[in-house]
């Protein structure tokens, strides 16, 4: 095989911004902000949303639709009326 082919494959602890909740991986990402957990040094990454935060995974704030799509785009814009198509010369 070939040397230095494939990205090294580093200890990474993945931090959700907004609850804090943290995912121990490796990944092939790197950081220059450190932490030490169980005596390995582990590249600290913030993210922004996880599964710890959507809205999704923790069934919070879920959107039902009631009204159907062609609904509320008449109520907004009202009626469309189509025109024929245009002459060409």
């Amino acid at each position: 095989m070939k040397k230095d082919l494939h990205p090294k494959y580093n200890p990474v602890v993945f931090v959700d911004m907004s609850t804090g909740h943290r995912f121990i991986s490796r990944s092939t990402k790197t950081s220059e902000r450190k932490e030490v957990i169980d005596g390995v040094e582990h590249s600290l990454i913030s993210i922004g949303v996880t599964s710890a935060s959507h809205p999704f995974y923790t069934g919070q704030n879920q959107f039902v639709d009631t009204e159907g799509r062609i609904d509320k785009f008449q109520k907004r814009f009202g009626t469309v009326r189509r025109i024929g198509k245009p002459k060409l010369d």
